[in-house]
Order: structure tokens, then C-alpha cells, then sequence
């Protein structure tokens, strides 16, 4: 499936993404937290122009929303060459990926989102396009098959994932450069929601963005998020003004608690604690007693909940932390908790 390159200013999207997009940083200056990552990648960047070649292969790794597709964009934009965006699911054959490599004029910078969720034979044909610039297309099939080399344009691969340990080794090994995200700070969150204000000219005090920070889970895309509800709500039930209280009030409204869970998270603990004694309890049955599949659990609700200390996951299963009992309101149990169900499926 051929991406086509795209301008770094959102055009016919929806509502709520185009605002989003306009949130993004288009510049290193601009990008808020991730020092080490920033000046580790400005370096590369003014590498490559003192050189005049393209960056090396990059790749972005940690959990969503920490700005890993920002900083690809801010790549090709202090680059000055355009950026064609496609992901890995999109990548079903290997064919596809050769549409997509052979577009790709010289410079340019080629963006895969979630690049872990590849098709391996697609994967494979992008070794010799990250090493050599060039791809190996079978013409024919049975004993009349040709490989054909098809030259390529130097170019700049900039992958992103969720989840690196998913990734091979000969594909992280091609990477050039490999940028961890890490969760922000309430003071950076801050910074984010102050420039994102002046953006959506939203009025906010101080105390008004540190009550939102914190509840943000240390993410600048859930802090934009709340920011845009708190402004609803600020617009609507107020005269516009984000203060302390307003913020407190509208992240209530909206099912935000004081430590950032949402109505998914205080379920998935609800159940554990409440249903099956704090557990060990296995990931399907915690999915079944929420209404939601085991990967939304897994993926969604448990990351948070683990780093917040409320959740731990064992081999037989997940078990809730006395933090837990006690942000529920509950008194913890004296005894450890109990053994197990029949459904333990860690």
C-alpha cells in the first residue's frame, strides 16, 4: 500500500485529530521533555546536514503517546525533505513495501508506525533496503522465478513501536540510532499543557495545569486530551477560566481520578480485589468480570497500573498491591491474598 508523502500541516482530518495535529512541536526547540533523546537526536541531525546526506535509519521506542510520531516529523522538517507515513500493519506483503520504497525520492524520510507489526516477509525485503538501497523483487514463479534488483534512493527509515522487544534482531541491529521515550514528569506535563494552551487559547493558571498534569499518567497525548475536556467544561458550566477547582471538577465529571485511572482501570482493580480477594487472578477472567477483551486489559489498563504500583503481575496471575486497597478506600487484608481461581491464565 503506496503512502503518499505528506505535508507536516494537517489538512482534512477530523475535528478532534486535526487539533490534535496542531498540538505536535515542528521543531527540536519546541519539543518539550526527552532531553536526553533531543540532543542525542540533534546531533545526528546536524551531522547529516554538515555531511549532506541523510540521517541515519532511526527508531523510536516506548508506550504511546510520549511523541515518538512528533519526533519523526520534526526529523523531515529540520531536515527540509518531506515525510511519507505508513505502519506496520498496513505492510501485509512484501510487495506492498516495495511500492512504498521505490516512491521514496532521494532524502526523503519514510516513517512506520508500530514497525514491530510488519509481515516477516515484508520485513526481510527491508534489510537490504535499510543496508544496500536496494530491494530484491521475484518476477515469475516455480523454476522460471527471476530476482530482480531495483535500486533505491538513499533515504531515512524512522521507525516507531510500542513494544521493542517485539522487534527482531537483524532489523533493531539496522537502525542507526535508537531513542527510548520515557514516561514525562507532572513539571514537564506542565510546560506541554502551557504551550497547548497558548495554542487553543485556552485560559489556565497555574494551579489549573498542575491539577491536569497530574492527572495525565505521565503523557503529553492524555494531557492535551484533558486539556481540550477541561476547556469544555470550563466553557460550559464556567465563564472560560480554568482554575484549580474548575480543572478538579471536570476531571470528575469525566472519570479521572486524583492519580490519572479512568473508569477501565478502577474496574480492572474493582475486580480483582472485590470479585476474587485481590487475586492471583488470570488475565481472561479479570477481561471477562470488566466486559472488555484481554488485550484491551493488557494493553490499556494494566501498563499504567503496574508503573502506579496498584497492580503486579506473577506467574499465576495479577495481584492487587495494598496501594490498591487503598486508593479503592478499602481497608487492606492482614493475610496475604488468596490463592487463585481456576482460571489462572497469567
Amino acid at each position: 500500500m503506496t503512502e503518499d508523502a505528506v505535508d507536516l500541516t494537517p489538512v482534512g482530518l477530523p475535528e478532534e485529530r486535526e487539533v490534535e495535529a496542531g498540538l505536535r512541536p515542528r521543531t527540536l526547540d519546541e519539543f518539550v521533555g526527552q532531553e536526553r533523546v533531543r540532543e542525542q537526536l540533534s546531533v545526528v541531525i546536524e551531522s547529516a546536514r554538515l555531511r549532506g546526506a541523510a540521517p541515519d535509519h532511526l527508531l523510536f521506542s516506548g508506550p504511546p503517546g510520549l511523541g515518538k510520531t512528533s519526533l519523526a516529523m520534526i526529523v523531515a522538517a529540520e531536515m527540509g525533505v518531506p515525510i511519507r507515513v505508513t505502519s506496520g500493519p498496513a505492510i501485509e506483503r512484501a510487495g506492498d513495501l516495495a511500492a512504498v520504497l521505490t516512491a521514496v525520492a532521494a532524502g526523503e524520510v519514510l516513517f512506520i508506525d508500530e514497525v514491530h507489526r510488519m509481515s516477516r516477509p515484508a520485513e526481510e525485503l527491508l534489510y537490504s533496503a535499510m543496508e544496500d538501497f536496494r530491494i530484491d523483487v521475484v518476477v515469475g514463479k516455480g523454476p522460471g522465478a527471476t530476482a530482480i534488483q531495483v535500486p533505491l534512493e538513499p533515504f531515512t527509515l524512522i521507525g516507531a513501536t510500542t513494544r521493542s522487544g517485539l522487534l527482531t534482531g537483524p532489523l533493531r541491529d539496522r537502525f542507526g540510532f535508537v531513542g527510548r521515550m520515557e514516561f514525562y514528569e507532572p513539571a514537564e506535563l506542565e510546560r506541554v499543557l502551557a504551550r497547548s494552551a497558548r495554542l487553543l487559547d485556552v485560559r489556565i493558571d497555574a494551579a489549573g495545569r498542575a491539577e491536569i498534569a497530574t492527572r495525565s499518567r505521565g503523557t503529553p497525548r492524555i494531557a492535551n486530551r484533558l486539556l481540550r475536556r477541561v476547556r469544555d467544561f470550563a466553557e460550559v458550566r464556567g465563564d472560560g477560566y480554568v482554575t484549580e477547582d474548575v480543572a478538579r471538577a471536570a476531571l470528575t465529571l469525566y472519570d479521572v481520578d486524583l492519580l490519572g485511572l479512568d473508569r477501565l482501570d478502577r474496574a480492572v482493580l474493582d475486580a480483582v480485589i472485590r470479585k476474587f480477594g485481590g487475586g492471583p487472578v488470570g488475565l481472561g477472567t479479570v477481561a471477562v468480570a470488566v466486559g472488555e477483551e484481554p488485550e484491551t486489559v493488557e494493553t490499556v489498563a494494566e501498563p499504567f497500573l503496574v508503573r502506579a504500583g496498584l497492580l503486579a503481575r506473577t506467574p499465576r496471575g495479577r495481584v492487587a498491591t495494598p496501594a490498591a486497597w487503598t486508593h479503592l478506600g478499602l481497608e487492606v487484608p492482614a493475610a496475604p491474598p488468596a490463592t487463585g481461581t481456576l482460571f489462572d491464565d497469567a
